[in-house]
C-alpha cells in the first residue's frame, strides 16, 4: 500500500506534505513541534489535523503488517493463488483482510472439520457442483464407512452439508454483501420493561427500533450499557427473508437435487454461522464508531475546558463545600501560592456556629484582599453559595464562581498532591485545587487524569487505553499552544511539554531548585537527560520572564533567533525594544516592506515570519486572554423550585454531548438544552454552535422537581411551543 498516497487523498493534503510529516514523526518529533515550527513543510496544518494523520499512519502501518502476516501464513500453507494475493493487496480495512483469511485460519474442532476427518470433503465438492445428472444419495453411498463413523448415506450427506455450510460462512464476498445489506436495511431492535429496570433508567428504550445506518452514537452506547446491566435485550434484524435470499443466491445454481441441498446448507449456514457472526461484527463496529465519536466530543470539550481564560493576578478564596465537616477554605495569591487555610461551618451550622463561619470567610476577605471566590459544585454547593452570596454583599467588588469539582478528590488523594501539600489533609488540598482551577484551569487540570474531569459522555464505557491516548494528546496540544513559565511550572505541567517526559520534568524542577531560576533557554542543555533532540522539541514552548534574552519570553524557537533579530533590524528595531511601546507599529512596518521580501532576507518561510512578528509584538502572550471572561456571580442564589417556564437566565456551558449541551444557571442542577433548541438553523452537532465555557442566555422550558431535571432553550422564539415538553423526550428533528 502506498501509505503517503492514501493519506494524501483522505485528508486532501499534498503528498509532499504528508511525506514530510511522516518523516518528522519517524525522527521522533512531536505533533506540537511539527505543527508550530515546521509549517513550511506541511502547509500550515493545525495540530489536530497532524495528530489525525499520525493516528491514520499507525492504522495503515498496522494494516500492512497484518497483510504481510496473512500473506505469509497462506503461502506457507501452499494455498496462495494470484487472485487471492491480488484481493489481499487491495484490501483497505482490517475487516476485509480477516474475511479473506477466514478460510485459512486454524479453526477449533467444528462439525465441518469432523466431517472432513471422515473423508466427506469430496462429496461436499460434488454437491456444490450442482450437476443436474448427479443423484446425491447414490453419490453419498460411496462414502459409507462404519469405521469412520459414516453409517449410511443420510449421515454422509449431512456431513457434506456441514462442510458446505462452513465454506459458505467463510466466503468473504458474501459476508461483505451481508454487512452492506444490514447497514442499508437492518435495524437495531431493543426491548425492556420496568420489571428488569425498576428505576426507569432506560425507559426510552423499552420499545425502540432504529436503522443500523442512522442510529446515533450516544444511543448505541446507552443501549450497550443497558444490555450489559441486563436491563435491555438487543438484536439486529433484517426484513424477513432478505439475508437468507442473499446467501442462497450467492451459491445456489439451479433447482436440481444437489441445488436443493446447497440451498439447505446455505440456510443452515446463515442461521447458525453467518448471521450471529455478522451481527456481532455490526454491533462491534457500531460501538467502535460510537466510542470514536464520543471520544471526539470528549476531546473537544476537554480542549475548550482547558483553554478557558484564566482569572490572573487575583487573590482567590477556594471553598470545598461540605455538611458535617464544614466547608474547607484555602486562600491563594495571584500566583497560586497558599496564604491561609481554614474551616467554616456555614451549611449545617446554626446560631453561633454559623456566625463564626461567616466571620472566618469575612476575615479572609479583609485580611488578604480577596476579590474572587471559587466554590466547588459538589455536595452542599448550593447551601455554601447561599451564604457566600450574602457575605459578599458587604464587600463590593468581590464576586464568586461555581467551579467543577470533577476529579478534585482524585487529585487530592494522589501521590502528587501529597508531595505538593504534605502539610494539608485531603479536603484542604481540594480547596486549594478549586481556587487554582479558577485562576488557571490549564495549569491545575493537567494534574488530573483527563478521564476524571467529567466533560464527556459515557466516558466510563470507552476503551481506557484509546481514551487516555486521545485525551493525553489534547492536553499536550493545549499546554504547548499556551506555553509554560519555565521557572514556575510544576513537574506535572512540564510533562506535557513537547519532548519532555516525566523523568526529564523532575530533572528540570530539581535543577531549578538547586541552581535557582533559569535565566537563559540554553541552560536547559545542562539538565540531566535533556539532550539536543529534547531541547529542539521543548525550547520554544518554555518561557523565561526577565531573562537575559527577551526572545526567551516568546514562542520564537531558538533556531529562529537570528531570523527574529534580522526581522527587527529590517523593520528598524532592536532586541531591546521587545516588550516596549515601540513595537506597536512592527506589523504595519513589516507589511509595508513586504512579508515575502522579509522572508527572503531573514532566510525563513513566510509562515514563520508571520509567527515571529506576532510573538515580537506581544511577548509572553497567552492565547486564552483573547477569549471572553468567565461568568462571575454576585447576586441572589436561586433554587430549582424558584424557576418558572419562560424565565430568562444567564449561564455557562459545562458539558456538550451528541444530543445537546448542559448549562449551569446557578441553580445547582445543570439544565439541558436539546440540540433542537440551541439555535434557529439546523445543526448536526451542538459543537457547531456552542463550546464548553461559553456564557449564554437561556430560557426555562420545563422544570421537573421530582427528578431534579431542567429543560432550557437558547432560542426565545421556540420557547412558547417548547414549554411543557418532556425533558426526556425533546422534539424530534427532521
Amino acid at each position: 500500500m502506498d501509505i503517503n498516497a492514501v493519506i494524501s487523498k483522505e485528508f486532501n493534503v499534498k503528498e509532499e506534505y504528508v511525506k514530510n510529516i511522516i518523516s518528522f514523526l519517524d525522527e521522533g518529533c512531536t505533533v506540537p513541534f511539527i505543527a508550530r515550527y515546521r509549517k513550511e513543510s506541511h502547509g500550515t496544518l493545525d495540530d489536530q489535523t497532524i495528530r489525525l494523520i499520525a493516528e491514520r499512519l499507525q492504522y495503515l502501518r498496522n494494516l500492512d503488517k497484518r497483510r504481510e502476516e496473512i500473506r505469509n501464513s497462506i503461502t506457507e500453507q501452499e494455498k496462495m493463488t494470484p487472485e487471492l494475493e491480488a484481493a489481499i493487496n487491495k484490501a483497505v480495512t482490517l475487516v476485509e483482510l480477516e474475511d479473506l483469511y477466514r478460510p485459512f485460519k486454524q479453526k477449533r474442532r467444528t462439525r465441518a472439520t469432523i466431517a472432513k476427518e471422515k473423508g466427506l470433503e469430496p462429496l461436499a465438492n460434488k454437491i456444490m457442483e450442482q450437476d443436474r445428472t448427479v443423484d446425491p444419495t447414490a453419490e453419498a453411498a460411496q462414502f459409507i464407512d462404519a469405521e469412520k463413523g459414516v453409517n449410511n448415506a443420510e449421515e454422509a450427506v449431512a456431513g457434506a452439508l456441514d462442510i458446505i455450510a462452513e465454506a459458505v460462512s467463510d466466503d468473504a464476498a458474501l459476508r461483505k454483501n451481508l454487512r452492506n445489506l444490514i447497514n442499508a436495511k437492518g435495524s437495531i431492535d431493543v426491548s425492556g420493561d420496568e420489571e428488569s429496570d425498576p428505576e426507569g433508567t432506560y425507559r426510552n428504550y423499552y420499545e425502540f427500533s432504529q436503522g443500523v445506518g442512522v442510529i446515533a452514537g450516544h444511543r448505541v452506547l446507552a443501549i450497550d450499557r443497558g444490555e450489559r446491566e441486563e436491563k435491555l435485550k438487543v438484536s439486529v434484524t433484517l426484513p424477513e427473508g432478505a439475508g437468507e435470499r442473499v446467501t442462497v443466491n450467492a451459491f445456489k445454481k439451479n433447482d436440481s437435487e444437489c441445488g436443493k441441498l446447497v440451498e439447505s446448507a446455505c440456510l443452515d449456514s446463515y442461521k447458525r454461522l453467518i448471521f450471529p457472526s455478522v451481527e456481532r461484527e455490526i454491533r462491534n463496529i457500531l460501538t467502535e464508531k460510537a466510542c470514536e465519536s464520543a471520544m471526539g466530543v470528549f476531546s473537544e470539550n476537554l480542549r475548550q475546558l482547558l483553554m478557558q481564560p484564566p482569572i490572573k493576578g487575583t487573590v482567590t478564596l477556594g471553598v470545598d463545600p461540605g455538611f458535617r465537616t464544614g466547608c474547607k477554605l484555602a486562600v491563594v495569591d495571584g500566583t497560586g501560592k497558599v496564604l491561609d487555610t481554614g474551616v467554616a461551618h456555614i451549611t449545617m451550622g446554626k446560631g453561633a456556629s454559623l456566625e463564626q463561619g461567616k466571620r472566618t470567610i469575612s476575615g479572609f476577605i479583609k485580611k488578604y484582599n480577596v476579590t474572587a471566590i471559587a466554590i466547588g459544585n459538589g455536595t452542599a454547593s448550593r447551601e455554601s453559595e447561599q451564604v457566600v452570596s450574602e457575605i459578599i454583599k458587604d464587600f463590593p467588588g468581590v464576586s464568586y464562581m461555581i467551579v467543577s469539582e470533577a476529579g478534585a478528590s482524585v487529585y487530592s488523594a494522589s501521590k502528587l498532591a501529597a508531595e505538593e501539600f504534605p502539610e494539608y489533609d485531603v479536603s484542604l488540598r481540594s480547596a486549594v485545587s478549586i481556587a487554582r482551577r479558577m485562576q488557571d484551569p490549564l495549569a491545575e487540570l493537567v494534574k488530573i487524569d483527563p478521564r476524571s474531569i467529567g466533560v464527556g459522555q459515557y466516558q466510563h464505557d470507552m476503551p481506557k487505553a484509546r481514551l487516555g491516548e486521545a485525551l493525553g494528546g489534547v492536553v499536550e496540544d493545549c499546554v504547548n499552544s499556551v506555553g509554560v513559565d519555565l521557572n514556575t511550572a510544576s513537574g506535572s505541567l512540564l510533562t506535557y511539554i513537547s519532548g519532555i517526559n516525566s523523568g526529564v520534568a523532575k530533572n528540570v524542577v530539581a535543577y531549578r531548585e538547586e541552581n535557582g531560576a533559569f535565566t537563559d533557554r540554553k541552560q536547559l542543555m545542562k539538565v540531566p537527560k535533556l539532550g539536543a533532540k529534547a531541547f529542539e522539541q521543548c525550547a520554544g514552548f518554555l518561557r523565561i520572564r526577565d531573562g537575559k534574552n527577551p526572545l526567551d519570553n516568546t514562542a520564537v524557537h531558538p533556531e529562529s533567533y537570528k531570523a527574529a533579530e534580522e526581522i527587527l533590524k529590517l523593520c528598524g528595531f532592536a532586541l531591546a525594544d521587545i516588550g516596549s511601546e515601540k513595537l506597536v507599529s512592527l506589523n504595519k512596518t513589516a507589511e509595508e516592506i513586504g512579508i515575502g521580501k522579509i522572508s527572503e532576507q531573514a532566510g525563513v518561510g513566510v509562515p514563520t515570519v508571520r509567527d515571529i512578528l506576532k510573538e515580537l509584538a506581544k511577548p509572553g502572550r497567552d492565547p486564552r486572554d483573547e477569549l471572553p471572561p468567565p461568568l462571575m456571580r454576585s447576586g441572589d442564589v436561586m433554587e430549582l423550585k424558584d424557576l418558572q417556564p419562560g424565565m430568562e437566565l444567564m449561564g455557562t456551558v459545562r458539558n456538550i454531548t451528541d444530543f445537546g449541551c448542559f448549562v449551569d444557571c446557578g441553580v445547582h442542577e445543570d439544565g439541558l438544552v436539546h440540540i433542537s433548541r440551541i439555535c434557529n438553523r439546523f445543526i448536526k452537532h451542538p459543537l457547531e454552535a456552542v463550546k464548553v465555557g461559553d456564557v449564554v442566555k437561556v430560557w426555562v422550558v420545563e422544570v421537573d422537581l421530582k427528578r431534579g431535571r431542567l429543560a432550557l432553550t437558547m432560542v426565545k422564539e421556540k420557547m412558547d411551543k417548547n414549554i411543557g415538553r418532556s425533558v426526556d423526550k425533546p422534539q424530534s428533528r427532521k
